[in-house]
């Protein structure tokens, strides 16, 4: 059995993971499923109290992440959604994980592919400067269109209602559409050139808005090591909710299936 590290998201806390966490351990797996600093309070308390989502950085995030990661028996399989795909994708740079897996991810520095759909969609968190020094949120409309596209209005609500909460401004403005506009190495610069990386999969959804599929085959298609393993696979007609929408046992299989076989 697999040492599984699950990697949330922005707008979102472990919450987001509690079905995987299950479905993994029923199949005698050990789960792990870290918040960010400072996250590790329900999702009702944060909605309450935002100052951590405000003030938490990227790099103390990756440390974070790392220390956990260290003090395991063994290199766990690291599986990140939307930007936690993101920080798996640092994690596995910087030597961690006998694999990982990336769905919806986020893109590291120098992914320049931004179609229509994920300006939309991350518009309401870029329209005010002044949200770059807050914790930003959606509102269920905006999460609807962002998140859970593909799911009946009633649905995505109440998909909203138990696990969104707001992002860091920061990261959104930083490393979203305005990262590849920086000079200098950005804190979510990856080497794809590494050759001691882990094997890596890159999973898309079809009807994803926020992180479409173009944007995470091109992310695929940055990674140029010589020897390592790298793939893309896309879910034809699911969204960004994919971890949690109908069929999510689909993914998870696929993730961990894969993971499983190409683990060193």
């Amino acid at each position: 059995m697999s040492t599984i590290v699950l990697v949330h998201g922005l707008w979102m806390t472990p919450r987001s993971w509690e079905h995987w966490i299950s479905y993994y351990e029923s199949k005698g797996h050990k789960v792990v499923a870290p918040a960010y600093p400072g996250f590790e309070v329900e999702v009702e308390a944060l909605r309450a109290d935002p100052t951590p989502i405000a003030t938490v950085t990227v790099p103390e995030t990756v440390a974070h992440l790392e220390k956990i990661i260290a003090g395991l028996d063994e290199k766990p399989i690291i599986i990140g959604h939307s930007f936690g795909g993101t920080l798996t994708q640092l994690l596995l740079d910087r030597g961690h994980g006998a694999a990982g897996v990336v769905i919806d991810s986020a893109p590291p520095e120098g992914i320049r592919v931004n179609p229509p759909s994920q300006i939309k969609s991350l518009f309401p968190i870029l329209n005010n400067p002044a949200k770059r020094h807050q914790a930003a949120g959606f509102t269920p409309e905006q999460f609807h269109y962002a998140f859970t596209n593909t799911l009946p209005a009633e649905e995505s609500q109440a998909a909203y209602d138990r696990y969104a909460i707001p992002a860091p401004g920061s990261w959104v403005w930083a490393y979203g559409l305005l990262a590849n506009f920086t000079p200098g190495k950005q804190e979510t610069w990856v080497d794809f050139r590494n050759e001691d990386r882990a094997p890596l999969l890159l999973i898309a959804g079809g009807a994803d808005h926020i992180m479409p599929p173009s944007v995470n085959k091109s992310n695929f298609e940055h990674y140029k090591a010589e020897g390592t393993v790298t793939e893309f696979y896309e879910f034809p007609g699911r969204s960004h909710w994919t971890c949690a929408e109908p069929g999510w046992e689909q993914v998870a299989d696929k993730a961990l299936d894969w993971a499983v076989q190409h683990a060193k």
